[in-house]
């Protein structure tokens, strides 16, 4: 099974690792669009940072997310797991892993990223600042950067499960054909149901973490609504590629 996340505004600087090696990263088919990307990124934060943090979305305060993207082939790397922080990764807490537990997740957990494309949680990468929905100077955007390569690259996974818990803006950089989504819905009393936004992120991250530490296989869908709901969680099999999670209000 293969556990899709979307990654975060918010990540961890710094790191123990070597600086970035692309082909360290798993799906090595993505080489020449992270490189290109990389690149791009690169080149605007070091020759001008003003059309960089106006390209970034970037606010004042956040003007030093310029200066750590000009450095991203020099500074240290930290797996993507550990690197991304935020709601969802806070529900995730992979901090409390254990070596098993964390091993089981490494295996299973894949991260979007509008820089990689795709990489897995063990996968050692750099502090940087990127969103979907960016349009680098020269590039384009990153949904017609990506988009080809990336649904190129998952394209052997269409016999294992993927629960695709990724936000629309990096589903879109590269769908995955046949992927199970999840709708986070809230029920009220009155038996109501409203879709779920910002939270959405929390549930799925306790989601997530269910999944990624099961000892169980996880070779269907039944498996996966099974275990889900053994810990606690209101799934609904909404149909074959589409599941809900309901929560209290």
């Amino acid at each position: 099974m293969r556990i899709l996340l979307s990654p975060s505004e918010t990540k961890s600087v710094g790191g123990a690792g070597a600086p970035l090696d692309l082909a360290a990263l798993s799906l090595p088919s993505l080489t020449d669009t992270r490189q290109k990307v990389a690149d791009a990124l690169v080149s605007v934060c070091t020759e001008d940072s003003v059309q960089a943090q106006q390209a970034l979305g970037l606010s004042d305060a956040l003007a030093d997310e310029v200066t750590l993207d000009a450095q991203l082939w020099t500074s240290p790397t930290a797996p993507a797991l550990t690197r991304y922080t935020g709601v969802l990764y806070d529900a995730l807490d992979q901090a409390s892993f254990t070596k098993a537990t964390r091993a089981r997740a490494e295996s299973r957990l894949w991260i979007g990223s509008a820089l990689f494309g795709l990489v897995a949680a063990g996968d050692p990468i750099p502090h940087y600042r990127l969103s979907a929905g960016t349009k680098l100077p020269g590039l384009g955007t990153l949904r017609a950067t990506w988009r080809e390569a990336l649904t190129g690259a998952v394209a052997p996974w269409s016999d294992e499960v993927v629960l695709d818990l990724r936000s629309g803006g990096y589903h879109q950089l590269g769908p995955v054909p046949g992927a199970v989504t999840v709708d986070v819905v809230t029920e009220y009393p009155d038996g109501s149901r409203k879709v779920v936004s910002h939270f959405s992120k929390h549930h799925k991250g306790l989601l997530a973490r269910t999944l990624a530490n099961s000892r169980a296989e996880l070779a269907d869908l039944g498996a996966v609504v099974r275990v889900a709901r053994r810990a606690g969680h209101v799934i609904e099999r909404t149909s074959d590629t589409v599941l809900t999670m309901v929560t209290e209000p």
